[in-house]
This record gives C-alpha cells, structure tokens and sequence, in this order.
C-alpha cells in the first residue's frame, strides 16, 4: 500500500479569514467549494491546505505549550526579513522567543497556528 497525501487541515474559529491570510502569504488559489464550515486553498499536485471552523477553538500557546501546536507548516522564502515584514503586516504575528532566527523564524498566524520560515537555499547555476 502506498498513500498519497492530499491534505493537511487546520482547526480554526474563521475558515474563510485564515484561509484569505494563506492566499495572500502563498498566492495559492481558493478552493471553489469553499465555505464559512470549511475552506481551502489548492497547491501544486492538488494538495490541498484546509482550514476548517472549530467551535472554542483555543489557539496554541507556542512556545510555552500549554496548548500544543498540533501540527505546524514550514515554507521557503528568498529573504526572512522582508517576508516577515510582509506577513506581519497582513496579520501574522512575531513571537519574542525566536530559537534560531539566523536560520528560521517562527510565527503565528491570525488564528494562533505556529508556522516557520526558512531562507531558500541559493540557487546553483
């Protein structure tokens, strides 16, 4: 047997909200059954990232742990500084302890949702 994955969904209280942020940050388009239950946005190969509605969601509490992360996404960017500043200010905040901002940085999405961004590797020519 082998699965392929098609999805990774996040709880959140505002499907529709966390989902536009993620479009905005990753250019990815949203799914055209999207909803105020559920959204999604397609990437390459059709997976797709999901966001779906969470009564009382509590958001997670990185990096003291009180509430797990759950799960985490990772993106590649040219330069962290810029894409910091770019997803700060659509929302996306910057948590004080950064464990190793030389080489990535942590940030928390509207809803609370950990995710890291690491420099691009430069291209070889």
């Amino acid at each position: 047997m082998q699965m392929r994955l098609t999805a990774v969904n996040l709880d959140c209280p505002d499907p529709l909200a966390l989902a536009a942020f993620y479009a905005k940050a990753t250019g990815l388009p949203l799914h055209e059954r999207s909803d105020a239950g559920f959204a999604g946005l397609v990437g390459e190969h059709g997976l797709v990232i999901g966001f779906q509605k969470a009564d009382g969601h509590r958001p997670p509490t990185w990096p003291d742990g009180e509430v797990p992360q759950q799960l985490h996404l990772d993106f590649d960017v040219d330069d962290l500084d810029e894409a910091v500043a770019e997803l700060t200010a659509l929302g996306a905040t910057l948590p004080a302890g950064q464990p190793r901002p030389d080489l990535w940085r942590v940030l928390l999405d509207p809803a609370g949702h950990p995710f890291c961004l690491s420099a691009r590797p430069p291209r070889q020519e």
